[in-house]
């Protein structure tokens, strides 16, 4: 069933390593069905250049497998609370990345330095409170925490992106390592500086209106 979100979430999943955003098995990728409201999520552990279309997870909103051979995610409960509060989320991307990750390790948020977080964020890429793994609390954090932003960054963990779809979070991923990995070389060099609210609204709404076709 599903069969073709699960193609593109398998397919998805592979640009995870090639934009190192993971090392080995972690991270992970899930996107609802608008039709059925199940959700196809990467199996538990498994190497990213073994994953087929057939591995991949089909569960619904409770955390029941529905179909699929393999045991999902282990970060399933926390994709499922997003989407559960969430119904305009079709799409959630957990990674370590390192640079972001490096944020989220001393519990900083990335600011509006730079044009491309105001385009894709609106504004400030937060931070979640810490939490433990394996229940909805990670969920409940991001909920709580996320705000109008894409994307969170979970004290002592990683960052979780959403939206409307999967290709849509995992874009938002790439965007939160790309910002976060020149934001830590820009702070080596001096004080950065923050671009005003009014201005992050400005470019905020010309690339939502008015960018690409």
């Amino acid at each position: 069933m599903l069969e073709k979100l699960r193609e593109e979430i398998c397919l998805l999943h592979q640009e995870l390593p090639k934009n190192n955003l993971v090392a080995w098995t972690s991270g992970n990728i899930s996107g609802r069905d608008s039709g059925t409201g199940l959700v196809v999520i990467k199996p538990s552990g498994v190497p990213y250049e073994k994953l087929t279309p057939e591995d991949m997870v089909v569960v619904n909103l409770g955390g029941q497998v529905v179909e699929g051979k393999l045991k999902p995610s282990s970060d399933t409960a926390t994709h499922l609370c997003i989407y559960r509060y969430r119904a305009d989320v079709g799409g959630v991307v957990h990674t370590h990345s390192t640079f972001a990750t490096a944020f989220a390790a001393v519990g900083k948020p990335i600011p509006p330095y730079l044009t491309a977080i105001c385009d894709e964020f609106g504004g400030p890429i937060p931070v979640g409170g810490f939490a433990l793994i394996g229940g909805e609390q990670i969920g409940q954090e991001i909920v709580k925490s996320i705000g109008s932003s894409k994307a969170i960054l979970m004290q002592n963990h990683g960052v979780f992106t959403i939206g409307k779809n999967a290709v849509a979070a995992l874009k938002s991923a790439v965007y939160v390592e790309d910002a976060a990995r020149t934001l830590f070389y820009a702070m080596q060099l001096g004080n950065v500086i923050e671009i005003p609210p009014d201005q992050v609204a400005r470019l905020h709404k010309r690339y939502t209106e008015e960018y690409g076709q």
